[in-house]
């Protein structure tokens, strides 16, 4: 039989597909998740339907399992967790710290844990054309409020059961992950779906609104690398955090330029100073994860953003809202 695994948070972007990609490997798979996945169904052989805050929860999405994917988290874009600092944190500490017991208990063998780039330093992020962040850099902290400081924290805690408990952990720090099926409305999603929406929306030669002044620079990492890596990193037998993102640095009005041009129209940029903007650049240095898996993300952005806008635009013609 295969390796019985689960992975939390598939009703969601990540996880959704993450089930697929496992199921494909031949997995059988629990999805766990507070709903179930929003534009189509899962792959899992069972989905259960849990609030991993509650402790008998995560008692019954760990029973039998050998590996866990602990993918659930209350997150959303940059407008999101700007404003949601204390539900952030304390719906995240709970899921982790019950997850991970949970897994002791239940002898789970290894489980992998979806950390964040937000857990590196703001003030090593102040400018555009910043440094990629190596791993190592996460400390002095000072990592974003709420959502980066939660991550950081389960970081160590992940390490820490690692150390007394032997259980095997793996660590991923997602940049800035992206593709079809993510949500690209209604306050959770993050720019390059935000931006496909108001492109898709807009008339040839509209005026869409870009939060901050657009100079600000990120790297993006295409869903289809995403769940690769983190299967390799779980498979692997580095025991340290990981970069998981593309090091191809643009700029917010870049992006914007590259999905008008796939749209096929031309877009004026309303830049609004007044909205939540994150750090000033962020970017990820994947010499590590080259040297340890052998492998990167190899998915351009233009690829990616072709994939995701068609979606989107097919999401918002379905419902009527584009002729």
């Amino acid at each position: 039989m295969p390796n019985r695994v689960v992975v939390t948070g598939a009703g969601g972007f990540i996880g959704h597909h993450l089930v697929r990609f496992l199921v494909r490997q031949g997995y059988w798979v629990r999805g766990v998740d507070i709903k179930p996945p929003a534009y189509e169904p899962t792959a899992a052989q069972e989905f259960l339907l849990l609030d991993l805050r509650l402790w008998e929860n995560c008692l019954r999405a760990t029973e039998g399992m050998e590996h866990v994917y602990n993918l659930a988290a209350d997150m959303g874009g940059i407008g999101y967790i700007t404003h949601n600092h204390a539900d952030i944190a304390r719906n995240n500490i709970l899921i982790n710290t019950h997850m991970l017991e949970a897994s002791r208990l239940a002898g789970v063998r290894r489980f992998f844990f979806s950390s964040s780039a937000c857990i590196y330093p703001q003030y090593r992020q102040n400018a555009p054309d910043v440094l990629p962040l190596r791993e190592e850099e996460a400390y002095p902290a000072d990592p974003e409020e709420g959502y980066g400081w939660e991550k950081l924290f389960t970081e160590k805690l992940c390490q820490y059961y690692a150390s007394d408990y032997s259980i095997t952990i793996r660590i991923a720090r997602f940049h800035n992950v992206f593709g079809p099926l993510g949500e690209y409305e209604g306050g959770r999603e993050k720019a390059p779906a935000a931006i496909c929406r108001k492109i898709a929306l807009a008339h040839d030669g509209d005026e869409i609104e870009i939060w901050g002044d657009g100079n600000q620079t990120r790297s993006f990492l295409y869903i289809d690398d995403c769940v690769e890596g983190i299967y390799r990193i779980m498979l692997s037998e580095y025991n340290q955090p990981l970069n998981l993102g593309s090091d191809r640095l643009v700029t917010i009005n870049e992006l914007v330029d590259l999905v008008a041009a796939i749209a096929g129209k031309k877009v004026h940029k309303r830049h609004d100073l007044t909205k939540p903007q994150g750090v000033r650049g962020r970017n990820s240095d994947n010499t590590r994860l080259r040297a340890v898996l052998g492998w990167e993300p190899h998915t351009p952005l233009e690829v990616g953003l072709e994939r995701t806008y068609r979606w989107i635009e097919e999401q918002l013609r379905s419902a009527g809202r584009i002729p």
